[in-house]
């Protein structure tokens, strides 16, 4: 039977663009190695995501991937995104890798490839952040910016951070946002939030700090609606007339291995 493999299931809430900056050097605001003004700004934004019942979101993303020769290469797709808590969430991206659409209505996940004709149904836990956590940890789908969807993402963002910082004011598609920048022992995180009543995240970057090479997956964020029209059919999967319903491919444990972006064991 034809199979949905890892190159059409990974990333699909991949939120990123990742923009290096070969500016002058900046002076960076932290008075301690975590700098409690830096996470304060952090739990505003998380406690305002909190509060939203729902938000739509447009996102343009870079994963950055290196070939064996040692140059890197950047893929970069768009995405679409709404969510309904606590049980619905619907995403659409176009890009290098694909053209797909992403279906949870607290039933069901569904990926759905216009392209192809082709989708992938699973039964679905009751919550989004249960679904993500399945969708990753069962069906391999790499989730990198689903940190800013949980409920509550503040404890987990947090969690062994060493340094938080606040590297000064940046302006990510016409908004002033303070930049913020935290690293754990594994991983950098940046994340840019906006100034004001409304402390939306404009953009979000998280770097491996486990591979010498420093891949980053990256996120710009505009077109923030924090109270879109969504009805609940909206997040439900309809297959158009002609479409085949397939399967997951497995996700494979036991050598231990994981698969990348590219559906290649490592």
């Amino acid at each position: 039977m034809t199979r949905i493999n890892s190159s059409m299931t990974s990333g699909v809430f991949a939120l990123a663009v990742f923009a290096l900056s070969a500016s002058a050097p900046m002076q960076v605001h932290a008075q301690s190695a975590v700098d409690p003004a830096a996470t304060q700004i952090l739990k505003r934004m998380t406690d305002y995501l909190d509060s939203l019942k729902q938000f739509s979101v447009h996102t343009q993303n870079t994963l950055e991937d290196m070939l064996e020769s040692g140059q890197r290469i950047d893929t970069d797709v768009s995405a679409n995104v709404i969510v309904s808590r606590p049980n619905k969430l619907r995403a659409e991206r176009q890009g290098e890798l694909l053209d797909q659409a992403f279906y949870y209505d607290g039933k069901t996940l569904t990926l759905y490839n216009p392209s192809d004709r082709v989708y992938g149904t699973e039964p679905a836990p009751a919550t989004i952040e249960e679904m993500l956590h399945y969708a990753s940890d069962s069906l391999g789908l790499i989730i990198p910016a689903a940190d800013l969807v949980y409920r509550n993402a503040y404890p987990p963002l947090m969690q062994g951070v060493t340094s938080a910082v606040v590297v000064g004011k940046a302006v990510i598609n016409g908004v002033t946002c303070d930049h913020l920048a935290f690293s754990r022992p594994d991983v950098d995180f940046q994340v840019w939030v906006a100034d004001g009543e409304q402390p939306l995240p404009c953009k979000y970057v998280v770097t491996d700090r486990s591979t010498p090479a420093l891949i980053s997956i990256s996120t710009v964020m505009s077109d923030w609606n924090v109270a879109p029209a969504a009805a609940d059919a909206s997040f439900t999967f309809v297959p158009p007339e002609g479409a085949m319903a397939i399967s997951f491919m497995p996700l494979d444990t036991s050598s231990g291995t994981t698969v990348n972006e590219s559906g290649a064991s490592q």
